[in-house]
């Protein structure tokens, strides 16, 4: 699950130069973000917030947002319009498509002088008879509901029918809480039975996702040559079986009838997630482990190998007879990431665990050779004498 934290808030600052104490607009939809946090704390200058499409569950940790114009929440798992009566300067509002039956608690907003624009369609609540009435008459600075203008005549009507409204939206909130307190009971008992299940699977697998049997059962001599003889078929077979098992599950999960609510929001989630990693278990046990290089044949024969690929020069020294070998590794690369190990035959460095290897032409002394790096280039220099 993700969440709030100051590396993703920079790396969605970029138009501010990732500087986020003075962000005045920040983004963050789409990140599967369950807790409003922190952003209080590190950008007290915000006016525009961007939050939908998270599962973001409850509003908190805004209060001290005092310059905040636009916040949307829209597409989340809120339930509750609350803590939002520090926003001193907020005009636009979206709560559109979460899970709002407490419509009651719009008279939060009602010391928020300068909220012009509320969005609330898609929660249960827009759906109480006389909803749009008991909303305008609560919140008399709105212009705007669901994007549909508020007409002075309208509010009216609903200020002179509130009491009526009122005592109306109150008992479709009684009745929408007693059903959604029957869905909270039913989405934790599922909780637990897929708890439970999980608990036995991994009780009856082992580590590594095979299937085991009681080691305790005894087995007869020619049961336990012939599971001796078959163990890879078998394991085989299991693996198998066990992905069918998985893809029947998948596709029970998403044809069972589920009611949309926060918890099944959140249960899709995570059912997604556990796929995903899956995947990526799967994916890393299909990667090849990648052979060793060989540097020497069966027979002894050194081979040339380049697998850090440094540009080299190799250079036959006359003068002081000795061989000198100019690598050109990384400038800034720390020595202690070289390792140089000289034979009669060939020389071989060892670079951030790469090999370089060079067979040389004719044979050197490896007790009196010498390596240095060159303080100008940082090239690493050999020399071998003959």
């Amino acid at each position: 699950m993700g969440r709030i934290t100051e590396d993703l808030i920079r790396r969605n600052a970029e138009h501010n130069d990732c500087v986020i104490f003075s962000l005045e607009e920040l983004s963050l939809h789409q990140q599967e973000i369950e807790r409003l946090e922190h952003i209080d704390k590190w950008c007290r200058d915000l006016k525009i917030l961007y939050l939908q499409n998270n599962l973001i569950g409850k509003i908190e940790n805004v209060s001290k947002l005092k310059k905040l114009e636009y916040l949307n929440l829209a597409l989340n798992n809120i339930e509750k319009i609350e803590n939002l009566e520090g926003c001193e300067g907020l005009t636009k509002l979206d709560l559109t498509v979460n899970f709002i039956g407490e419509l009651s608690s719009v008279k939060t907003l009602q010391g928020n002088i300068h909220l012009k624009e509320l969005f609330l369609m898609g929660n249960p609540c827009a759906d109480f008879d006389g909803y749009r009435q008991f909303v305008l008459a609560t919140l008399q600075q709105l212009k705007w509901l669901d994007g549909k203008e508020i007409e002075r005549s309208e509010r009216i009507r609903a200020l002179q029918n509130f009491a009526a409204v009122e005592q109306k939206i109150r008992e479709q909130e009684k009745a929408y809480c007693l059903k959604r307190a029957k869905d909270k009971e039913e989405a934790q008992r599922k909780l637990k039975e897929e708890e439970n299940k999980s608990k036995m699977e991994r009780n009856h697998t082992g580590s590594d996702g095979h299937w085991y049997t009681d080691i305790s059962t005894p087995l007869s001599p020619s049961e336990d040559s012939k599971g001796y003889i078959q163990a890879p078929e078998t394991q085989e077979g299991q693996c198998k079986e066990k992905k069918l098992d998985d893809r029947e599950d998948d596709l029970e999960f998403w044809n069972k009838p589920s009611l949309y609510t926060p918890e099944s929001r959140l249960e899709t989630l995570r059912h997604m997630e556990k796929q995903r990693r899956d995947q990526e278990r799967l994916s890393e046990k299909k990667k090849k482990v990648k052979p060793p290089r060989m540097l020497v044949t069966e027979d002894g024969r050194a081979l040339n190998v380049n697998e850090p690929k440094l540009d080299f020069t190799l250079k036959d020294d006359e003068k002081r007879n000795q061989i000198v070998l100019d690598l050109a590794v990384y400038r800034y690369m720390d020595t202690s990431l070289i390792d140089v190990d000289v034979q009669p035959t060939y020389v071989r460095v060892m670079v951030k665990g790469k090999p370089f290897q060079l067979v040389l032409p004719a044979e050197v002394k490896p007790d009196s050779s010498f390596a240095k790096r060159s303080q100008t280039t940082g090239h690493l220099v050999v020399c071998m004498p003959k």
